[in-house]
């Protein structure tokens, strides 16, 4: 990603202290960062703090005096390529939906061309008032965009809505908004992650060591491209990512069900699951009771989800994944043609470092025209940039 910009706003809010875990954040993604703060804000975090994490002078009053010949609030307005105002409270989030540009920062906010992001944080009856949420909606139709708060116990003791959105989910927001390729727009993808599990009684299920994370990274991956995406998941670790709707199901027959659900409105389906190929032939409704030295389960073939869909598709794109111990090449093309595939990702379970729980993958990608394209270990969402840069040849 080509280096950007991102001027964050901190206003008077107990969760200014947050703000600094983003600056931080940001800059480990080689990202400059400038920081403008409230008189209020200052209050809370001492500027210093935030001078030393984004390694610029924080800008605080309109009035200072400058430290090189610019309009301070001109020339932060023009460098953003993105506003962040964290925390965005009540009084600042009024004044800019209503034309008050009184201070530093809401004289840049009116300045600027950039995308400008609030992150509200405040008491849960503030954040429910009509004025506010009117403000709101106003600042919305505008164009300005809004990361919903969590609900929570607020610092005044309170339990609401209002809580300052996790700053992870906050950065992601903000990445997303900078990320170099729109060519999803208009877009929709279905993408399939993490297990599936096949229960033998109430308490026992036949499962994999999948960890959901390259299904999750083509899903994050598609959203930051502008795609509307689904990700439909079995049980995993890892936080739904935002902008996504998360479909979570335990089963083979549960996750056939709801990809067969939005099958049809899809134009890129990725099946990056791990199904379950098998299930018990008897399921007990009593835990099964150990009586025996030894114990046979008879097992009988699952839903094939990903033939299925082959069979159906029509002018979709279908990409499967091959998870393989041996004759990588050879099973992957057997699954590539006989499932109607467009393409298939091909990846060797058995290499100790870049297995389910990995945050890298090395894989082959294998194309219906013949291409086989071999990609070295780099991590899961460059993997699945890769496999959009391909996918995209034909969309």
């Amino acid at each position: 990603m080509v280096s950007k910009s991102v001027v964050i706003g901190v206003t008077g809010g107990i969760a200014a202290y947050k703000a600094l875990d983003v600056v931080s954040k940001l800059k480990k993604q080689d990202i400059e960062v400038n920081v403008i703060m409230t008189k209020s804000a200052a209050k809370f975090v001492t500027p210093l703090s935030f001078q030393s994490l984004s390694q610029n002078l924080v800008s605080i009053d309109t009035f200072d005096e400058p430290k090189s010949w610019e309009i301070r609030h001109i020339s932060l307005a023009k460098k953003a390529d993105v506003m962040l105002v964290v925390p965005a409270t009540a009084n600042i989030i009024g004044k800019v939906a209503n034309g008050i540009a009184d201070d530093m920062l809401s004289t840049t906010i009116m300045a600027t061309k950039a995308t400008v992001i609030f992150a509200p944080s405040m008491n849960t009856n503030m954040f429910k008032n009509p004025i506010v949420q009117n403000n709101i909606s106003k600042l919305k139709e505008y164009g300005y965009k809004f990361i919903q708060p969590d609900s929570g116990r607020l610092a005044c003791g309170d339990v609401g809505e209002g809580k300052l959105a996790n700053t992870d989910v906050i950065v992601d927001s903000v990445l997303k908004e900078l990320y170099d390729k729109k060519d999803l727009v208009g877009k929709k993808v279905l993408v399939t992650a993490g297990p599936t599990i096949a229960p033998m009684d109430p308490v026992r299920y036949i499962t994999n060591k999948s960890s959901g994370k390259m299904g999750y990274a083509i899903a994050k991956e598609a959203r930051d491209r502008g795609a509307e995406v689904i990700l439909v998941h079995g049980a995993t670790k890892i936080e739904p990512p935002f902008g996504v709707k998360t479909i979570s199901v335990n089963t083979n027959e549960e996750m056939l069900n709801a990809v067969l659900k939005n099958f049809d409105k899809q134009d890129i389906i990725i099946k990056a699951a791990a199904v379950s190929d098998y299930k018990p032939k008897n399921y007990s409704n009593q835990k099964i009771k150990k009586k025996n030295d030894e114990f046979t389960l008879e097992l009988v073939k699952d839903n094939d989800i990903l033939r299925k869909l082959g069979q159906m598709k029509k002018n979709q794109i279908l990409v499967g994944f091959a998870a393989e111990s041996n004759d990588l090449i050879k099973n992957a093309t057997g699954k590539l043609e006989k499932k109607n595939l467009d393409y298939i990702v091909a990846n060797d379970i058995t290499a100790p470092d870049t297995g389910f729980i990995s945050d890298d993958n090395k894989v082959t990608i294998l194309c219906r025209d013949g291409r086989v394209i071999p990609i070295e270990k780099i991590s899961k969402r460059e993997v699945a940039r890769r496999l959009f840069d391909l996918i995209n040849e034909n969309v």
